[in-house]
């Protein structure tokens, strides 16, 4: 297998971890703030990744130079994008979430041709076009209305922002242990968030935690869709061009849909199954390019 579709696997599965993350960030939502709920997920995902890299023996060493570049990630990938993507979702609706932040791929091939001078090829952006045209099959555009700009707005700083992050992490050195990267990330940006969420927590949030589908959703959200997913995006992304890397997320709107068909009984129509050609129609075609 080679480096390309190793990255392949790691980009498309962590698109798809983060793919039911909406939903359960909605039921969490209802009784923690998003703030509250930032927080929780990246100290559990800080502990879980600790404990693998202690275990692993994984070298923690990062040279001065580099760490600036680390910092960035965590603040603006980890802290902003994070926290309006929560905010947003909150003021709007899960599928316009879903909607809305699958413009990422779209802002990381522009910041990757102005901060990496990758090349813009005809096919590059042809299929980041056709795979957009998919995720609004998918998840409809029913839901943009006055009540819910908004929502929209903060969204789109949640998507410039992850946008920036992504293509940020192909300037640090590859040398390095991904996961390593990933929990000094993480960190930083749980110690920037820190004084914001004790400021705002209160009692009854607390006590929110002993609901099973509440500490469980948290759990999800730290263990899975950060130890994990933030992870295997990092190392994915090394693996290829970010601007090719940024069309994996177009597999969350496909995974999100399809679990919530699987396991809450929602109806999937004939529009989710032309979206979800479309996309790995326009996934197929950067592959090949690659």
């Amino acid at each position: 297998m080679t480096k390309n579709q190793r990255g392949s696997i790691y980009l498309a599965t962590a698109a798809t971890i983060w793919g039911g993350m909406y939903v359960v960030s909605k039921v969490v939502l209802t009784v923690i703030q998003p703030l509250e709920l930032v927080w929780l997920r990246y100290v559990v995902a800080l502990i879980m990744l600790i404990v693998v890299g202690v275990s692993t023996r994984q070298s923690w060493h990062i040279r001065r130079r580099d760490f600036p570049h680390i910092l960035v990630i965590g603040v603006i990938g980890y802290d902003i994008s994070i926290w309006t993507q929560f905010v947003g979702t909150k003021l709007s609706s899960a599928q316009m979430g879903a909607m809305i932040t699958s413009a990422t791929p779209a802002f990381m091939v522009i910041f990757a041709r102005l901060l990496l001078k990758e090349k813009i090829t005809f096919r590059k952006g042809l299929s980041t076009s056709i795979a957009m045209i998919g995720v609004l099959c998918i998840v409809g555009v029913g839901d943009i209305g006055a009540a819910n700009q908004l929502g929209g707005v903060v969204l789109g700083i949640a998507a410039l922002s992850w946008a920036l992050m992504s293509v940020l992490i192909k300037r640090i050195p590859s040398g390095y242990s991904q996961l390593v990267v990933t929990t000094y990330a993480i960190a930083i940006a749980t110690v920037v968030i820190t004084p914001f969420a004790f400021a705002q927590i209160d009692q009854a949030q607390i006590h929110a935690l002993a609901q099973p589908a509440i500490w469980g959703g948290v759990l999800y959200l730290g263990i899975v869709a950060t130890a994990a997913a933030f992870f295997l995006w990092n190392k994915g992304l090394q693996m290829v061009d970010a601007g090719s890397g940024g069309l994996y997320f177009f597999f969350q709107p496909i995974a999100g849909t399809l679990l919530a068909w699987l396991l809450l009984g929602e109806q999937v129509g004939i529009t989710f199954w032309i979206g979800a050609i479309l996309i790995f129609s326009g996934v197929f075609l950067v592959v090949r390019e690659s």
